[in-house]
């Protein structure tokens, strides 16, 4: 296999979206679809790595010039959050998720990034590739899928008349997480990791 890392170029973008929607479809993010790449306000690591010509692999990371712009933690410096990490499904468990992340450091660190965050919903394995990374969890939260209409008026109705929702995606912060679990059919944990000390 050969493989290198390199700077996206907007002429990647169709095969960064394909090598994305392939890498979450067996995952908590399944119907997280991106149609086109997202564009960042600050300076970004944007790498991909590519194999024949093709996007196997790939990291963003949105850089803070201020605290608090874009990392949720305020104590530990200017942050990087990683809003996309994957790898395309058929070249797995070669180690190119850690080659990415560690070029992708090399590099925030020469822009002043003191550390990364990253969130991620509860597959085992994912989360386990963050903690064997040096990445700690720090907190989480509840995505609630509402999709059945018992579901729905259950939590929430609308003041439009003749509105009605089919689907509805909610955050839940509360400390009740084991009720809201039982209550919902669909219902992820979503956990920040952060890695300090770049």
């Amino acid at each position: 296999m050969f493989l290198y890392i390199r700077d996206y170029k907007e002429t990647d973008e169709t095969g960064w979206v394909h090598c994305r929607v392939l890498s979450f479809l067996d995952t908590a993010y399944f119907d997280n679809v991106l149609r086109v790449k997202e564009k960042y306000k600050n300076s970004a690591v944007e790498l991909v790595a590519i194999e024949n010509e093709q996007v196997i692999g790939l990291i963003d990371v949105e850089c803070e010039s201020q605290k608090g712009t874009v990392c949720s933690t305020l104590e530990n410096g200017l942050g990087g959050m990683i809003w996309h990490i994957a790898v395309h499904p058929d070249f797995r468990r070669k180690g190119i998720a850690y080659q990415l992340l560690c070029e992708a450091e090399n590099r925030v660190k020469k822009l002043g990034i003191n550390y990364l965050e990253a969130w991620t919903r509860d597959d085992d394995w994912v989360n386990k590739w963050y903690l064997k990374n040096n990445f700690k969890a720090k907190t989480s939260y509840l995505h609630v899928f509402l999709g059945s209409s018992k579901e729905i008026r259950k939590a929430i109705s609308s003041s439009v008349q003749d509105l009605h929702p089919v689907q509805v995606i909610a955050h839940y912060t509360g400390a009740e997480k084991k009720i809201i679990i039982g209550e919902y059919e669909r219902v992820h944990e979503c956990y920040c990791y952060q890695k300090e000390g770049l």
